[in-house]
């Protein structure tokens, strides 16, 4: 090695140990200012058995926000072998193709989520699926970041639960306005066609329920109920309350 390099080394590592870091990733003795200032926020803890992904998804937080305190292990019980008491202030569970939705990783993540206590959970999955998003914080999850989001992004999502906040992508809100759009538009046909009653008994005809449970619910009579039947089979042109179910699920498609 030249002299030349002696220079550019100095500077490499005198940058390293202002992050309070060696080159070779050891920690020092003492931190940084910076991360005296920061150390209240405790760390960011990256949990994957896969060291590939969790490392990378660690570099880019740090490069994105060298104020985050980031540390990728492979479990809790990895975590729980390091000696430093700083406290975790977040937790990114990273699930890649696995979906919450299946019966063992929901199991898991409920798991993880009681053992942990208050801290904030994030999942990070392949999946933007609206269904996923949803289980995930029905287990308590403070957030879903899909893989198909950008570092910052994440960062910002992870910033945000660990503010208090829950973080959920913008893809998830379109998918579910669209249902909405979807599910209101189906509806239409049935808009003008029939009376507000008789609309109600045709929702629990859609649902199959009996005319006394129908009289029971609308607080009806149930021969009053048998008339709106009635009247809606003769609107739909329907001889018996299963052509009526059928010709309802032909005008909702």
């Amino acid at each position: 090695m030249g002299y030349s390099r002696i220079p550019e080394l100095w500077n490499d590592t005198t940058a390293a140990v202002h992050n309070g870091y060696l080159p070779d990733g050891s920690g020092l003795g003492s931190p940084s200012l910076e991360e005296e200032v920061h150390a209240t926020d405790g760390l960011v803890v990256i949990i994957d058995k896969r060291a590939l992904e969790r490392e990378c998804l660690a570099r880019g937080l740090t490069e994105h926000n060298p104020t985050f305190r980031v540390r990728a292990v492979g479990s809790l019980d990895e975590l729980r072998h390091f000696t430093d008491a700083t406290e975790p202030s977040a937790f990114l569970v990273i699930l890649g193709a696995r979906k919450v939705t299946e019966q063992s990783v929901r199991a898991e993540l409920l798991h993880f989520v009681a053992e942990v206590g208050a801290v904030p959970v994030i999942v990070v999955a392949d999946s933007d699926e609206p269904g996923e998003i949803l289980a995930a914080l029905e287990c308590g999850a403070r957030g879903y970041i899909p893989t198909s989001v950008t570092v910052r992004v994440a960062a910002e999502a992870t910033g945000l639960a660990r503010a208090g906040g829950i973080f959920v992508p913008a893809s998830c809100l379109l998918a579910l306005r669209e249902v909405i759009h979807a599910t209101t538009n189906s509806a239409r046909p049935l808009t003008g066609m029939f009376t507000a009653r008789e609309a109600a008994v045709v929702e629990a005809l859609r649902k199959g329920k009996a005319n006394k449970i129908i009289a029971y619910e609308l607080n009806l009579c149930e021969s009053t109920v048998k008339v709106h039947i009635r009247n809606i089979m003769k609107k739909l042109k329907a001889t018996n309350r299963t052509e009526v179910a059928y010709k309802l699920r032909e005008m909702m498609l």
